[in-house]
């Protein structure tokens, strides 16, 4: 296969050098680790295995050495390989990268995507399951496991759920922490239909200061900013890896079987512009196919004031949210010049105003694409490549289907999490009879 076709897409493009003196400086994703105190603990785990494995098990493997050498953004981390002699193998069914050394090994082991296989089905599975019972957290409700190249998908579906609720999709659970408890619980309490969970990496998952200091003791020093010399952004082909749940949106929801979905809440993690920020923000699309304030409801004009009331399908997504937080904004673009930025007010009507985000928008931090609104000290997030794909697929299934793109930020993502946690302790209690 020709690997000169791998290219990254120019939404995930940083432009950064590497100082060789002080190979551990995060460079990037400093935004979670510096201020939304982001726990990656839990991503990879990180071991070395002395004597290597032999030949033959590296020969059952993918070798994506070439791969992650054309398309890695960390020129240092390239020369790292490069001067170590370092191959790069990717066990496909397992997920697990490995770094093949001349008298050893180390193997990087997705722990998030383990701990979520064994919650659903028991033992991981390394390929397509049928339909089966949920754990007991989700009465009533069905998974299924589907395998590809990228760490497979995860389905789940409610049986005689209301065609109304929304379906979920959490495309970056492993880069967002908790993103998974916030569609779990959405589930369990009875507020969506489906969701489709997305077991891959994206290749921006920073490695921990715990995984970096055995890196460094075993002669590995990575850089940890945009780790994609690992799990890569892109397929052989080009395409991004993080995209599937777009690309393949209408193949997904045929199989969860039923009408097609009417509303669309897709779920990620931000940080805000500080660690106690509980600001929602749900954009309605920040690339074609742009929307208009008047694709969304109906409009006043007060001088710079517009006020928005929401046709039905957005009034029910914002009405589903409010679980998560009261504080929510609604952004999107109708134009590469032109976008909007309105808050939530009690009743669900909107109030905003337009802006021009070549005027108006910051980055957050020096050296990133962190982007927010100075004027009002929040986050701007109207939806990216991603985002406008799963509105296109599923407007190809379903004219009328609204896609929310939810930015939740850290603090109340960790909340969620205590609250499906404090659930499954209910539940298991009542399964006791105590």
């Amino acid at each position: 296969m020709d690997q000169r076709e791998a290219r990254i897409p120019p939404l995930f493009v940083h432009r950064f050098t590497v100082e060789e003196s002080d190979p551990f400086r995060r460079y990037l994703n400093r935004l979670e680790v510096e201020v939304g105190r982001e726990d990656y603990r839990h991503l990879k785990r990180v071991e070395l295995v002395e004597p290597a494995p032999p030949e033959v098990a590296f020969a059952a493997m993918e070798d994506i050495t070439e791969r992650l050498l054309k398309t890695t953004q960390n020129n240092y981390n390239r020369q790292l390989l490069l001067r170590e002699g370092i191959r790069v193998y990717l066990d496909g069914p397992r997920y697990h990268v490995w770094y093949r050394l001349a008298d050893r090994a180390i193997r990087f082991v997705p722990l998030w995507r383990e701990i979520l296989l064994r919650r659903f089905f028991g033992e991981p599975p390394t390929q397509d399951t049928d339909w089966r019972r949920c754990p007991s957290l989700l009465p009533e409700a069905q998974c299924r496991y589907l395998a590809d190249g990228a760490g497979g998908v995860v389905l789940v579906r409610r049986r005689r759920a209301p065609a109304a609720l929304p379906l979920l999709t959490a495309t970056h659970g492993p880069y967002d922490p908790h993103t998974l408890e916030v569609a779990l619980y959405f589930l369990r309490a009875g507020k969506a239909r489906a969701a489709l969970i997305n077991l891959g990496f994206a290749g921006r998952e920073p490695l921990t200061d715990e995984n970096l200091e055995k890196l460094k003791q075993w002669g590995v020093p990575l850089n940890p900013s945009n780790i994609d010399v690992i799990y890569p952004y892109v397929d052989a082909d080009g395409h991004p890896l993080c995209y599937k749940l777009e690309k393949d949106f209408a193949r997904f929801a045929a199989l969860l079987g039923g009408a097609p979905p009417r509303l669309v809440l897709d779920i990620h993690g931000c940080v805000g512009t500080a660690v106690d920020d509980r600001r929602l923000i749900v954009g309605l699309g920040g690339l074609p196919p742009f929307l208009r304030p008047a694709d969304v409801g109906r409009v006043e004009a007060r001088g710079t004031v517009l006020h928005l009331f929401p046709r039905a399908a957005y009034r029910a997504g914002l009405a589903l949210l409010r679980d998560l937080s009261d504080e929510i904004y609604v952004q999107f673009c109708e134009g590469p010049h032109r976008g909007y930025h309105f808050a939530v007010l009690g009743r669900l009507q909107l109030i905003g105003r337009a802006l021009d985000p070549r005027v108006e928008v910051r980055s957050l931090l020096p050296g990133e694409e962190r982007s927010y609104l100075p004027a009002e000290n929040i986050r701007w997030l109207p939806g990216a490549g991603g985002n406008a794909l799963q509105r296109m697929e599923a407007r190809r299934l379903s004219p009328g289907t609204v896609c929310l793109h939810v930015e939740i930020p850290t603090a109340v993502r960790r909340r969620m999490a205590m609250r499906l946690g404090e659930l499954a302790t209910l539940a298991s209690l009542e399964s006791s009879g105590l």
